[in-house]
């Protein structure tokens, strides 16, 4: 599968699956969000998350694939690090702040810094038009997350500690996408190098959970958190998975900013399950940010 993918490199046909992939990535980072959010302890959420991937990946990793090469290891160090730092990031703020306010303000700061990086560091390049589409959506984001901001009635300090993280989150999201979309490039295999991703990066917040779990004086029941780890963890090699071989087949910066429509199926998800408030003006914010993906999209 990893030829057939290199084959796709560059082509028409990567293009129109990069957009896909990147769309499919937005529908499962949203869920996947969400199960991090509601239910449970977001620390918990992850932990339980990272456990099921590093159950499910490792035995891929190891057996299937065997060792990386050894260039890959320095580089597989530091999407550890990266990834780390971005769910330290994601854990603090979900544990201070709603969903709502948390996931738009992420979202919305890292498709504008993606897309610089990527003409940085990729080469690439963005009509005028492509660019009203990256205000549209991030300014439609960031709109929706100061809507849902005002609505907000938890303590401030809090809630700022929160936003201050969420903007951290959305940095990361940047610094990742990046790194990732150059790592993948760099493998060579790209089917062994997400297996080894999901691997290693999956055991820090494995560990992190367990300790928590552990410490808590009234933990919850165990089997319902790691339905949730399982469910989870399926979502995610969808959602990363997706859109680093998106990264990988077509543009870095287009398929960072179609993923980020992911803040529309959030806002859905956080309305009918979640039951958290959205009306009218939400629902047009909403509409703005497709009309920038889909602007990013045709005005190439």
């Amino acid at each position: 599968m990893s030829d057939w993918l290199l084959s796709l490199v560059g082509t028409p046909e990567g293009a129109r699956l990069a957009t896909l992939l990147a769309l499919t990535a937005a529908l499962a980072h949203a869920v996947f969000g969400a199960l991090q959010k509601g239910g449970h302890d977001p620390w918990l959420s992850r932990g339980a998350i990272d456990l099921a991937l590093v159950a499910m990946s490792a035995p891929i990793a190891i057996f299937v694939y065997g060792p990386p090469a050894a260039h890959m290891w320095p580089v597989l160090a530091g999407v550890v690090v990266i990834h780390f730092i971005y769910k330290l990031a994601m854990a603090l703020a979900y544990e201070r702040a709603a969903f709502t306010v948390v996931y738009p303000v992420v979202r919305g700061t890292g498709p504008l810094i993606t897309v610089l990086a990527a003409m940085v560091f990729f080469g690439e390049s963005y009509t005028a038009l492509q660019w009203l589409g990256v205000a549209c959506l991030s300014g439609g984001i960031l709109l929706l997350a100061l809507r849902n901001l005002s609505e907000e009635q938890i303590d401030m300090r809090a809630l700022k500690i929160g936003l201050a993280y969420a903007l951290a989150g959305g940095v990361m999201v940047a610094v990742y996408t990046t790194y990732d979309a150059w790592a993948i490039r760099l493998s060579g295999d790209p089917m062994a190098f997400l297996a080894w991703f999901f691997f290693l990066s999956s055991v820090d917040f494995m560990i992190l959970g367990a300790l928590r779990y552990r410490n808590m004086a009234h933990p919850p029941r165990p089997w319902p958190l790691l339905l949730r780890g399982l469910s989870g963890a399926l979502i995610a090699y969808i959602s990363f998975g997706a859109v680093m071989i998106a990264t990988l087949i077509g543009k870095v910066g287009e398929a960072a900013v179609l993923r980020e429509t992911s803040t529309v199926f959030a806002a859905l998800i956080g309305w009918f399950i979640l039951k958290e408030r959205v009306g009218p003006r939400k629902l047009a914010l909403m509409s703005l940010i497709a009309l920038g993906a889909v602007i990013v999209e045709f005005g190439r």
